[in-house]
């Protein structure tokens, strides 16, 4: 594995260079105090400084060049440095040339702007988690002020104590260390605040402004009515605390992430008030002790400032909780209400039962009525669940229809009990715009297991028994790992299909249809088939139910429309001119796309629009009665035909075939069956025979099995047959061959057919 790579030997020679020099002022100090007050190590001190400021510049271009991100804040305190350098410079060089130097003296600009460049480093190379708010700056002004006061009170009083000097020479040499402490404790409130991270670069950045502070507080003593007195020990110590500052601000700023919780500042905040009213209580006097006190009133305005802000930022928390536990339409707990309570009592122990509980029949109340008439419905019955049941259990709204039960109780027989007391109370009807609603629940339930660390596991198997519920009408079932299984396994079934739709294991299989009398082929059935890889060749009802549960019955139907689509454009080129039916859903025909794609593949594959027969069963008019029947013009203004499937299973009104643009109804297998040993199915294939040719109708039955149930239907004048007697469902390559054997003469002779006996 490749190492870390070296640093060059210029770069190592750069980077002990500066110390070095420091090393060699401190040896020069200590061996010969004196010697820098002589003219010839004055100006060899003004070298060397500026010898030691260039090797510092230049150690800060190169980080800079080497962090893209951290440049601007380099630049400005390499910026701040140069103005340090060429205070020093002028005033080494004044010192050199004149034997008294009044203070202040003229390089005392430089040094302030230079601090201003420090303060500006400072701030700007913080690893921010955010930008920089109201609330950062108030926080800062709160520490860094009360740090001033401390500061003040421990070293700005002693030393006015203890001299005897004029209070705004005094101040203005002052002000350097009281700088320094100030920038150092801006440093330390960016740690407490966690804007700045604890880690060495921080260490020597406060370690540097330390001894800048300890440097600039043993240049105040010197101070006399002459002016400057130095000495090389300062100079080193300045140059010392420059290194250090350099060398912090030259290490690599680690990378952060804002913190999972947010940190608790009000310790650090009610110590920093604190001791600005320790300030304002002492009262120090003088000019001195005047400025104090007014930095701690500053602390103290901003410290309830940020009081206010924080009461705000409390309040918003405590409303925005509310309401990520809130469901927005009902008021009820939500789903991440209800799964926290959840894994609460999970993590404690405790007996739980869990319910989920879904409408039935919902979407049609949707669908028919109206969104806000269902969302006023789920408001009634939230309001019934909370008000009878709340003070007994958790009522959340999970989404939907979809409601959730907590209870603390994990007595199977009180569990049923009480999903039955919730049964009977959605019982009663609710009136909403005049309209009286009754809706029945599925209730899936189960208990807390061993074993369980989610509340994931709880509303799995609450789910699972209540589809259970939902498909057997039992209205509450619990929760039986049988049941589990074989959802287990239509969910695999439901991801196979899911693949197998966008794959190539799904084909379409036709059955032809004949006319009775003429015995030619009129029309194909469109009938798909699943050749699964494990199980082999799978019919409709295997897989249907299991595409509608998922939501795959769209996707399912595009692919046979365009397949069957495809094959009727195959057998036009051939010269066969029979009909291709396809069947349609409720969903699909009420839906929005479907239909368009069907025109379009039409249009696309230039076939008249008459080419194609949808299928769809009486249901369909059920659910949206103004919508099917929109859509059923508009497939009639496309001259697609419309064919009802499954005649006579369902319990629409028989309106429809007058005001409906239907041409062909198909008797459901069920009557064609039974026909010959059933009066009761024979009358109704009769009349309805004689209904649908009354009203210009063709009549399909289906399910025609055997030559005797063939030869009672042509006797009652059927328009066309379909069933295994005739042909069995066939893969789509084989419709061509069939279709010219039965037109070449194989077709059934009714004459030949036997005669069928009155069975009344």
């Amino acid at each position: 594995m490749p190492g870390r790579p070296q640093p060059s030997a210029v770069r190592r020679v750069l980077d002990v260079a500066p110390w070095l020099i420091v090393a060699a002022g401190i040896a020069f100090s200590l061996r010969m105090p004196g010697a820098g007050q002589t003219a010839v190590g004055e100006l060899a001190l003004v070298v060397v400084i500026g010898l030691f400021f260039l090797l510092l510049l230049t150690q800060l271009g190169v980080a800079g060049w080497q962090a893209p991100r951290r440049r601007a804040s380099l630049l400005v305190l390499g910026g701040g440095i140069c103005l340090w350098a060429a205070g020093s410079a002028v005033l080494q060089t004044t010192v050199a040339t004149a034997s008294i130097v009044a203070f202040p003296s003229p390089s005392e600009p430089l040094f302030l702007a230079s601090y201003a460049g420090l303060a500006a480093f400072l701030l700007m190379d913080v690893p921010r988690r955010g930008p920089a708010g109201a609330v950062i700056w108030l926080e800062t002004t709160v520490v860094c002020g009360a740090s001033v006061c401390v500061a003040a009170m421990v070293v700005l009083t002693p030393i006015t104590s203890s001299l005897d000097r004029g209070v705004a020479a005094l101040l203005i040499a002052l002000l350097y260390p009281l700088i320094d402490l100030a920038l150092a404790a801006l440093v330390l409130s960016q740690v407490l605040l966690h804007q700045r991270d604890r880690s060495l670069r921080t260490a020597l950045l406060v370690g540097g402004l330390a001894l800048l502070a300890a440097a600039d507080s043993g240049f105040a003593p010197t101070l006399s009515d002459q002016g400057y007195v130095s000495s090389i020990a300062l100079d080193t110590m300045w140059g010392a605390s420059f290194a250090l500052i350099v060398a912090g601000a030259r290490t690599p700023v680690p990378e952060t992430s804002p913190p999972a919780h947010p940190v608790d500042r009000s310790r650090t905040l009610m110590l920093a008030a604190a001791a600005a009213v320790c300030v304002l209580v002492v009262s120090p006097v003088g000019a001195v002790g005047r400025g104090v006190s007014g930095v701690a009133v500053i602390t103290l305005v901003s410290a309830g400032a940020r009081m206010v802000v924080a009461l705000r930022e409390a309040r918003g928390a405590a409303d925005a909780l509310r309401l990520s536990r809130t469901d927005e339409l009902t008021g009820l707990a939500n789903r991440r209400a209800v799964m926290s309570d959840t894994e609460a009592r999970l993590h404690a122990g405790s007996p739980m039962g869990f319910m989920l509980l879904d409408l039935d029949g919902f979407k049609d109340i949707n669908d028919s009525a109206g969104h806000a008439t269902g969302d006023a419905l789920l408001v009634r019955i939230a309001d019934r669940l909370q008000r009878e049941l709340g003070a007994r259990m958790t009522v959340a709204r999970l989404g939907g229809d979809e409601f959730a039960l907590l209870l603390a109780d994990d007595s199977l027989l009180t569990l049923l009990e009480t999903a039955q007391e919730i049964r009977d109370i959605l019982d009663e009807p609710h009136t909403i715009d005049g309209l009286q609603l009754h809706v029945r629940a599925s209730i899936g339930i189960t208990v807390r297991e061993h074993g369980d660390t989610a509340a994931t596991d709880l509303l799995r198997r609450a789910d699972v028994a209540m589809y259970e519920a939902k498909a057997s009408r039992n209205g509450a079932l619990l929760y039986d790992h049988s049941q589990d299984g074989f959802s287990r396994a239509r969910l695999q079934r439901a991801e196979e299909l899911r693949r197998a739709i966008r794959g190539d294991e799904l084909t379409v299989w036709y059955q032809p249809q004949i006319d009775a009398a003429r015995q030619v082929v009129t029309s194909v059935e469109a009938l798909v088939r699943w050749e699964h890889p494990a199980d082999g060749l799978l019919l409709p009802i295997s897989f249907l139910p299991d595409a509608r549960r998922h939501g795959l019955m769209t996707e399912l139907s595009v692919f046979v429309m365009e397949r069957a689509i495809a094959d009727s454009r195959r057998w036009a080129d051939q010269g066969f001119d029979f009909q291709t039916s396809m069947n349609c859903a409720p969903p699909e025909l009420l839906g929005d796309t479907l239909l368009p794609r069907l025109y379009a593949a039409l249009d696309a594959a230039a076939l008249p629009a008459d080419t194609l027969i949808v299928e769809v069963t009486e249901d369909s008019f059920m659910s949206d009665p103004e919508r099917a029947r929109e859509r059923l013009l508009e497939l009639r203004s496309h001259h697609v035909q419309v064919a009802i499937d499954d005649y006579g299973t369902g319990f629409s009104s028989l309106a429809y075939l007058r005001d409906l643009p239907v041409q062909e109804l198909k008797m459901d297998r069920s009557f064609i069956s039974t026909m010959l040993t059933d009066r009761r199915s024979r009358v109704i294939v009769d009349t309805t025979c004689q209904m649908a040719h009354a009203l210009g109708l063709r009549l399909v039955a289906e399910g025609v099995e055997e030559a005797a149930t063939a030869a009672a239907l042509v006797a009652m004048d059927i328009d066309v047959l379909q069933g295994i007697h005739v042909a069995a469902p066939m893969p789509g390559y084989a419709v061509e061959a069939w279709v010219r054997e039965w037109s070449s003469g194989l077709a059934m002779d009714p004459a030949q057919l036997p005669e069928v006996t009155d069975q009344r």
